[in-house]
């Protein structure tokens, strides 16, 4: 399994509209991509390490998929329409990483 995030990092003047981006993004990239879409974990940055300051990342949307190539051959097509929506909440540039899955948590 493997992981595609999507993070984006806390700049001082930065635009971020979680409510459209949990109402409106995500589920268009779910529409999307389709069943190849394992999970989805959307996490809102609240604070750094140290008491009061500010987050590293506002929010990190994490996809999971079977394989790399699952996710390019579902994520791929779409992506220039899933990139257009970006500017409808943030104006922040995010960073991705893709990373192999090695240990899930237990419940």
């Amino acid at each position: 399994m493997i992981k595609v995030s999507v993070l984006y990092p806390h700049t001082d003047g930065a635009r971020f509209d979680m409510r459209y981006y949990e109402e409106q993004h995500i589920p268009l990239v779910e529409r999307l991509v389709g069943g190849a879409l394992l999970a989805v974990e959307i996490d809102q940055g609240t604070s750094g390490a140290a008491p009061g300051s500010a987050p590293i990342y506002v929010a990190a949307v994490h996809l999971y998929f079977d394989s790399v190539e699952s996710f390019q051959q579902h994520f791929g097509p779409h992506g220039s329409e899933i990139r257009a929506d970006i500017r409808n909440y943030t104006d922040i540039r995010p960073v991705i990483q893709i990373a192999e899955v090695r240990r899930a948590a237990k419940r």
